[in-house]
């Protein structure tokens, strides 16, 4: 595997480039909140627009499925056209569906509007990331940039529940969705003056049989995990378009090695002979699927089991923003060539161990110690995130650093969308089987034991000595076996760390790229 070295890009000097780099964090802060915000306004939603529950779900489900169709082409589709070009059309996409979003006037411009939002993300989420290996070529500056962006990426999760509490206290339902066009506006402004135009150096023809492919295996896949989550793995919904999306990805890594051998693939197989590639893709979608599967959670915990409402709720994550901060601090910190495995490895282990604390959480454990594990574990992600994506990004060519970047980003996706199926299922199972119950309606013992939102509202109404406590109880319970599963998983990606992390033998480069073909090369000016 050969890496393409640059210089930094003409007219853009250390301050420009961490200017820019500025502007990217908003644009992908604004993301990571997008996917948060709308958790807490749900129920105002549903009365102000009279949505149905599959309103709801599709409100979620339009956004996540219309980006895990478009996250691969929309790489490609920077590396032919133009990064920056396409960045900046995502942008004014993205902060116009926000506005749409605010003043949908029904369930189905919502779905719409949201359906809009996922395309947006879609492109933001690779070129941000390729325009970044743009900028900061070098080793060194490279490592303490990803520790910026990698915080941008995860702080919007946590931020999502403050920010849309604090609004929904003395706004409608509609400003959660505003809050992104600021950010937008600021965006296009930074990314239009200082971030450089960027392609790859051949234009690569359009893989149209791997874009299809692609597109249907991922919605396949991030479909049928939706509907698991929704009506169980047996259903037909869920495991039929599951065995679909894998079949369609299996026969596309057919495809993709043929098209390799005769060029122009849509992926680029051999980005994971790669070591550093390679598991700091596996890495980057273990953490996902325990980080969004906590997210889930948390929320559902602070609300219905200790009595938060929603700006409470998003007040309470605070902890976790503090330790990502310091742990990518201390990532950012260190020499790209000293602690490639330790930081990583060590930032997972301090995860694993904060989940197994949170753990032994029990019905009348406080806050306090919530949040000392909630720090624990944001600084273990800070530390493990930015080392394993930066790890991942070294090994791209300036050349697909866009459908590299979007490999990336897809995986985490998936990633995530299946640790919320997995883990809520798995929850929801735990949850009722440690639910014991009184003799009741058949009606109100339905209520109770279909979720845990659900069972408080109704023990709280039923007024029954013990129900309340029981139903809470019931959900602390499945929510710690949770934690447990979400722990091991962070426990065996440091266990991984250790034996497979290795930095990749050193490459002969590319030649640096001159000044004069800045203009018209792979990398041009603003």
């Amino acid at each position: 595997m050969t890496t393409r070295t640059a210089r930094p890009p003409a007219g853009t000097g250390p301050a420009a480039r961490w200017w820019a780099l500025g502007a990217i964090g908003l644009a992908m802060l604004a993301v990571g909140l997008d996917v948060t915000v709308l958790n807490v306004a749900l129920p105002t939603v549903s009365t102000s627009l009279h949505a149905s529950i599959g309103d709801l779900q599709w409100f979620a489900d339009g956004y996540t499925l219309v980006m895990a169709a478009m996250l691969l082409p929309a790489g490609m589709l920077g590396d032919r056209y133009g990064r920056k070009r396409l960045l900046l059309a995502a942008l004014v996409l993205f902060g116009a569906a926000s506005a749409w979003c605010a003043f949908a006037g029904n369930p189905a411009w919502l779905i719409a509007a949201r359906a809009a939002l996922g395309l947006a993300a879609a492109f933001l989420t690779p070129l941000a990331s390729a325009v970044f290996l743009v900028l900061f070529p070098q080793p060194a500056e490279r490592t303490k940039a990803m520790a910026v962006l990698s915080s941008a990426m995860m702080l919007g999760l946590p931020l999502g529940p403050i920010v849309g509490g604090a609004l929904l206290e003395h706004f409608w339902w509609g400003s959660v969705f505003l809050i992104n066009v600021p950010l937008v506006v600021i965006g296009i402004v930074a990314v239009t003056l200082l971030v450089p135009e960027s392609r790859g150096e051949r234009a690569p023809r359009l893989d149209y049989v791997g874009v299809l492919a692609s597109s249907a295996g991922l919605v396949g896949i991030t479909y049928g995990v939706i509907e698991a989550g929704q009506h169980g793995w047996g259903a037909t919904s869920s495991w039929l378009p599951l065995v679909a999306g894998l079949a369609m990805l299996t026969w596309l890594v057919f495809w993709e090695r043929r098209m390799t051998r005769i060029g122009d693939p849509l992926i680029d197989l051999r980005l994971f002979a790669s070591r550093g590639f390679t598991w700091g893709t596996v890495f980057t979608t273990m953490v996902s699927f325990a980080m969004f599967g906590l997210m889930f959670f948390l929320p559902l915990y602070y609300q219905s089991v200790q009595g938060s409402n929603t700006l409470d709720t998003g007040l309470k994550l605070l902890p976790m923003i503090g330790g990502l901060l310091v742990g990518a601090s201390v990532a950012g910190r260190v020499k790209p060539t000293v602690g490639i495995v330790a930081i990583p490895a060590g930032g997972f282990a301090l995860t694993a161990a904060a989940l197994f604390v949170g753990a032994t959480t029990s019905l009348h454990s406080g806050y306090g110690f919530t949040a000392i594990w909630l720090v624990v574990m944001g600084v273990g992600l800070g530390m493990s995130m930015t080392r394993t994506m930066t790890a991942a990004l070294n090994a791209l060519s300036a050349d697909r650093a866009g459908v590299g970047s979007a490999l990336i980003q897809a995986m985490r996706q998936v990633g995530g969308a299946i640790g919320i199926a997995l883990l809520g299922s798995f929850a929801n199972s735990g949850y009722r089987d440690r639910l014991t119950l009184p003799p009741l309606p058949p009606a109100v013992t339905d209520a109770l034991r279909g979720s845990v939102a659900t069972g408080v509202q109704v023990a709280a109404h039923l007024g029954i000595p013990g129900l309340f406590d029981a139903v809470r109880a019931a959900f602390v319970g499945a929510m710690d076996t949770t934690l447990v599963v979400c722990g091991g998983v962070t426990a065996l990606a440091a266990v991984l760390a250790v034996l497979f992390l290795r930095p990749d033998r050193p490459a002969p480069t590319e030649p640096v790229i001159p000044a004069d073909r800045l203009a018209t090369g792979s990398v041009t000016g603003p």
